[in-house]
């Protein structure tokens, strides 16, 4: 048994990977069980660096704010400011911290010195600007929309000015309180002014998608897609803070869910730039995979739709996705797994890393039956073996030390 799950293993590098794929896809996702593992993103930066220099993967794009990745964007392609200032200000979710997202936006900045404008790599945040304790005020990206329509289109066309929608936006502090998380009651999010702002917002997006003719001939390729970036997250902000004050059993599924669709948007819209500048993709698995997403809360157990899914059901086998499982996260809790498990099984073998021919090890292993791995950390998803045949391959980490 051990010689033919062998037989699945293949070194980690972007050769190995793309002989998985039937072609090479528009996005290539590289999931993760777990955040803040600066080995294991130590290994998306390996891989992803051979994938750029290799197949000319252009866009590298992870699971961040996508409001605040524009200003890694700015930098990478050669924009003033510091790398300091960048990790400061550039990544949702403390992300910022981490070492290895330091040194793969330094080498962005690096590879892009002196390349074509056309050739350079670029950076995308893909999540809403959203934390586990809430989402941020839609202040920045309606402004910035209306700002933008304002400059290049007949004001006459736009539904409020500028000053009737900082009047209907208010304050900040509502739409930011850390307790609509657990009270809906605490929530804005279905207000009257709310309510008005979704219908401008809808109104917004609309004039832009309808003045694209002249907008495309007035403005820049960049100054589209960031307009359009704003309406996609403006319109995804005010669903989610809808959602956010809604007290009904769904209200948690439908929270993930808008989550997961302005992820999947933020994707597609990568996609868009087609086959010459295909993007990488990082992100927990749970966002990446195509199989329903789950998780227990404290309301009970949760399911949506991921990005992945999403994505996936529109570009076919234009997405691909690699997820990443794990051995051992010693300083979380987290020991060998039972042999019985699918982690349990790559375990034993004696390699520290390996990609694995997801589809190939199912078939293997079906008549073992593998159990899932249950996990003593709640920060660690284990991979669910019913998950192996609608992965393209599995990116398998023995020991995941602390850096």
């Amino acid at each position: 048994m051990a010689t033919d799950i062998e037989d699945a293993l293949h070194a980690v590098d972007a050769s190995a990977v793309m002989r998985l794929l039937p072609r090479r896809p528009e996005l290539l996702a590289l999931g993760e069980p777990t955040h803040g593992e600066d080995a294991l993103l130590d290994l998306r930066n390996e891989l992803f660096r051979q994938l750029v220099k290799q197949e000319g993967y252009r866009t590298i794009a992870i699971e961040s704010d996508c409001m605040r990745g524009l200003v890694v964007d700015d930098y990478v392609t050669g924009g003033a400011g510091t790398l300091d200032d960048v990790m400061a200000h550039g990544f949702g979710h403390g992300f910022g911290a981490s070492a290895a997202n330091r040194e793969l936006v330094g080498w962005m900045r690096t590879f892009n010195d002196g390349r074509a404008a056309q050739d350079r790599l670029r950076f995308a945040g893909i999540d809403g600007p959203l934390e586990i304790t809430g989402a941020a005020s839609p202040r920045q990206a309606l402004t910035a929309l209306h700002r933008y329509l304002s400059a290049h289109a007949d004001r006459h066309l736009l539904p409020c000015t500028a000053e009737t929608l900082d009047g209907l936006l208010g304050a900040d502090d509502p739409w930011v309180d850390s307790a609509a998380m657990t009270d809906p009651a605490r929530s804005v999010g279905q207000s009257a002014e709310a309510a008005r702002l979704r219908l401008i917002a809808d109104d917004l997006v609309a004039v832009l998608d309808e003045q694209a003719p002249h907008l495309i001939a007035r403005t820049s390729r960049d100054d589209r897609d960031r307009a359009r970036l704003y309406g996609r997250t403006a319109t995804g902000l005010l669903r989610y803070h809808h959602w956010m004050a809604e007290a009904s059993p769904a209200r948690m599924a439908r929270l993930l869910g808008v989550r997961d669709s302005m992820m999947a948007a933020n994707l597609l819209a990568l996609a868009e730039r087609g086959p010459a500048r295909p993007a990488l993709v990082h992100a927990h698995n749970g966002h990446l995979q195509r199989p329903k997403s789950s998780m227990r809360m404290w309301e009970g157990p949760v399911e949506w739709w991921s990005a992945g899914a999403l994505v996936s059901a529109r570009l076919g086998e234009g997405y691909a996705f690699v997820a990443t499982a794990l051995g051992t996260l010693p300083h979380r809790g987290v020991g060998a797994p039972p042999p019985d498990t699918v982690e349990g099984l790559l375990y034993a073998l004696p390699k520290e890393r390996c990609l694995v021919d997801a589809r190939q090890l199912a078939t293997v292993i079906t008549d073992m039956r593998p159990e899932p791995r249950e996990s003593p950390w709640f920060g660690y998803a284990p991979l669910d073996p019913a998950h192996l045949t609608a992965s393209d391959g599995l990116v398998f980490v023995k020991d995941v030390s602390r850096r």
